[in-house]
């Protein structure tokens, strides 16, 4: 293909498919969805392609990692239409959710250093089968509507007692209520406690969640990265657009 490419021949689909590890029907994919310029057709109908489509798909490819498929195809689509200012508010809006994202992070990070941890490490509060709203909210110092306010905010999820209909707080959810209520202390805001919340369930308690914060800086550096290769490349293809 390199040769191909430095030649200014022709290029097939195959050719394409074969640079990059795809098929040849993902190349013609590509080009139906606009991620491609348009293809020339030979006197039979078949296509075929040109080091400026190979351009666009390395483009495409190196955009998908930092800013996902459906935003790098609309990045593409976009510059092949001439609309580069549009190309380039997509790239912004990822970049901002990515800071974004950074500061969620840090807000978790900064959230756990505030944690007591003899608070959330005392002993259970919930019986085998779990603790009725009442005693729970009595033994956190809170009113029953508190705890209500964080359920509708997705601090706690409760299940229902299935004779009673009444709430029903298993360990999990006891844990989260802990931790709902010291950081509210702490003078936390309910959507900045949320993703605490998730990153301590998805981790699956407190302990695993230090490795899942390494994991989550990990991801980050990557695909911030990640966007860095993707400009690179659709620089490349603009230029080579002229």
């Amino acid at each position: 293909m390199g040769r191909n490419l430095q030649n200014g021949v022709r290029l097939r689909p195959v050719d394409l498919a074969r640079g990059h590890g795809l098929s040849t029907q993902a190349v013609r994919n590509y080009e139906e969805a606009g991620i491609l310029p348009a293809a020339d057709r030979t006197a039979h109908g078949y296509r075929t392609y040109t080091p400026l489509h190979a351009g666009a798909l390395r483009a495409f490819l190196a955009l998908v990692p930092g800013h996902g498929h459906r935003t790098a195809a609309s990045i593409m689509r976009a510059v092949n239409e001439g609309a580069a200012d549009e190309a380039f508010r997509l790239i912004d809006e990822s970049h901002a959710q990515l800071l974004e994202d950074r500061r969620t992070l840090r807000a978790v990070e900064s959230a756990l250093r505030d944690l007591d941890p003899a608070t959330v490490s005392e002993p259970a509060l919930s019986a085998p089968g779990g603790t009725f709203i009442g005693p729970l909210a009595g033994r956190l110092g809170i009113r029953p509507a508190t705890l209500r306010a964080w359920e509708r905010a997705g601090l706690v999820r409760p299940s229902r007692d299935a004779r009673t209909g009444y709430r029903v707080y298993d360990e999990a959810d006891v844990r989260d209520a802990r931790l709902a209520h010291q950081l509210r202390r702490g003078g936390y805001l309910l959507e900045q406690i949320a993703p605490l919340i998730a990153q301590v369930r998805a981790a699956g308690g407190l302990e695993p969640l230090e490795t899942a914060l390494r994991d989550w800086h990990g991801r980050l550096s990557a695909r911030a990265r990640a966007m860095l290769t993707g400009a690179a490349e659709l620089e490349a293809y603009l230029r080579e657009r002229g």
